[in-house]
């Protein structure tokens, strides 16, 4: 399960508004890579919705089915809010409902046969 906690307000180029909600998954123990020390933290991703600030305000709170999963991308340079630190990333976290993960892990590809 994943818990809506906030949203956010954007614009498109187009000048067009949008409003996309930010989800986060359970507590899990993570080992820091510096200090060895364990920690616990948890996931967050930001979902694209059609809802309206209204509508989102009251959605948070709300639980859905699914999880945050850490997914692979090409290296790129991000911002830490905090203090203004560059650094290289070449992952993201993205929200993944239950039923399509089993779906996915369960559909066989079709496959040509000569």
């Amino acid at each position: 399960m994943v818990t809506i906690v906030d949203y956010k307000n954007y614009e498109r180029e187009d000048g067009t508004k949008f409003n996309i909600l930010v989800v986060q998954g359970g507590v899990e123990a993570v080992k820091s890579q510096t200090t060895g020390t364990t920690y616990l933290t948890a996931r967050k991703a930001r979902v694209s919705s059609t809802f309206d600030e209204v509508t989102c305000k009251m959605l948070i709170g709300k639980q859905l089915p699914g999880e945050v999963k850490k997914v692979q991308t090409d290296p790129y340079e991000y911002t830490v809010e905090d203090t203004g630190e560059v650094i290289s990333l070449s992952h993201r976290y993205e929200y993944v409902d239950t039923e399509d993960q089993i779906v996915s892990d369960n559909v066989i590809e079709t496959e040509l046969v000569a």
